[in-house]
């Protein structure tokens, strides 16, 4: 005698389409995710660019203020001036449910 599933009326599939469970999954694995502030220091090579990527190391994120080592002086002008504003806008899309507040770029 074959063995029927419980609540199984037998006309209803039991297959799952994976178009149905696909949200649900990346929705968990999204909120697993949220609160982990040691991606963002690890994003950072990809935020920045491969060109700046070698001469930038992200080193901290505390209360919502990112450190970034800079290695020379100029870079640090670029940066400060006229790029900090499209990073932080590029953090803040990357990782919606952190509060970036600012960065902090240091000579080292």
């Amino acid at each position: 005698m074959a063995r029927t599933a419980k609540n199984y009326d037998g006309t209803a599939s039991t297959n799952k389409l994976f178009k149905d469970l696909l949200p649900k999954e990346l929705s968990s694995i999204q909120n697993q995710f949220k609160d982990r502030p040691d991606l963002v220091l690890a994003s950072w090579p990809s935020i920045i660019g491969a060109i700046h990527a070698p001469m930038t190391e992200a080193h901290s994120f505390k209360e919502g203020i990112l450190t970034v080592k800079v290695k020379n002086s100029s870079l640090y002008s670029l940066l400060k001036k006229h790029e900090e504003s499209k990073l932080l806008a590029k953090l803040r899309s990357q990782f919606p449910n952190l509060l970036i507040r600012a960065i902090n770029f240091r000579m080292g």
